[in-house]
C-alpha cells in the first residue's frame, strides 16, 4: 500500500487508540495534502490523534489540526467542498493549521485570489522576486517569538524550523507571536483566540518542532 492510498483511502490505518490520556488531537482530513509525516511525528511523541473526515467527527477531539501543503486557493476549495468549515468556525478549543493550513485561517490569498477562512483577519501573499532571495523560500530559518504564548513554551528565541512555501502572512503585532525574516518579516506563527498557526513544518523540524506539538498538545 502506497502512502497516497493510505491518506485517501484507509481511514484505518491512521487511526490511533485513545489510550489512556483523556485529549486526542483530532487531524482535519479534507485531501489537502499527505499527512504521513505529521502522523509519524506525533506517533513518535505518544500523542494520541485520530482523523475527522466528516461533521459528524468533530465531537470526538479535544484539539484539531489542519493540516495543507500546496495551493491555499485549490485547498480552500477541498475545504468548502468537504462539508466542514461550519465546524471549523464554530470550533471553541484549541485548533492548530499548519502551512497552507495556517494560510487558510486568514482572510485572503494572494495564490488564486481565494478569500478564506478569516479566522485571522490578515493576508496571504506572495514573496516578491529577488534576486537575492529565492522563491519558494525553502529550508531551515531562525524564529523569533515575539509575543509570549504557550505554544512556544520551552522553545529559545532564534530556533530553527523548516519551511517551504512561496507565500506568507503579513506580520501584525496583535496576531503575530512568532516571526522569521525572508527578505521582509513575516508571520511565522499567530494566535486568534484558539486559532494557532505555524508557517512551517513542526513534523519536520526535529526537537523543537517536537516540543511545539507536544505544548499544543496541552493547550
Amino acid at each position: 500500500m502506497t502512502i497516497n492510498e493510505i491518506d485517501t483511502g484507509n481511514k484505518s490505518a491512521y487511526e490511533q487508540p485513545a489510550g489512556a490520556g483523556k485529549q486526542r488531537i483530532g487531524i482535519i482530513r479534507y485531501g489537502a495534502g499527505n499527512i504521513f509525516s505529521l502522523t509519524a511525528a506525533l506517533d513518535r511523541l505518544n500523542i494520541s490523534y485520530g482523523m475527522i473526515d466528516r461533521q459528524t467527527d468533530f465531537g470526538l477531539y479535544d484539539r484539531y489540526i489542519i493540516p495543507g501543503v500546496g495551493h491555499a486557493g485549490a485547498a480552500m476549495h477541498k475545504l468548502q467542498y468537504s462539508g466542514m468549515v461550519p465546524e471549523i468556525l464554530a470550533l471553541k478549543k484549541p485548533t492548530l493549521g499548519i502551512c497552507v493550513g495556517m494560510q487558510l485561517l486568514t482572510a485572503h490569498s494572494e495564490e488564486g485570489n481565494a478569500e478564506l477562512l478569516n479566522i485571522v483577519p490578515l493576508n496571504t501573499k506572495r514573496f516578491n522576486d529577488n534576486e537575492h532571495y529565492k522563491v519558494p523560500h525553502t529550508g531551515w530559518n531562525q524564529v523569533e517569538v515575539v509575543n509570549e504564548n504557550p505554544l512556544f513554551q520551552n522553545i529559545p528565541s532564534g530556533s530553527y524550523f523548516y519551511f517551504v512555501h512561496s507565500y506568507y502572512i503579513e506580520h501584525n503585532a496583535a496576531y503575530t507571536i512568532a516571526s522569521t525574516a525572508y527578505s521582509l518579516n513575516f508571520s511565522a506563527a499567530v494566535c486568534a483566540g484558539n486559532f494557532y498557526g505555524v508557517q512551517f513544518h513542526p513534523e519536520k523540524s526535529g526537537k523543537y518542532g517536537e516540543t511545539l506539538l507536544t505544548n499544543f498538545s496541552k493547550l
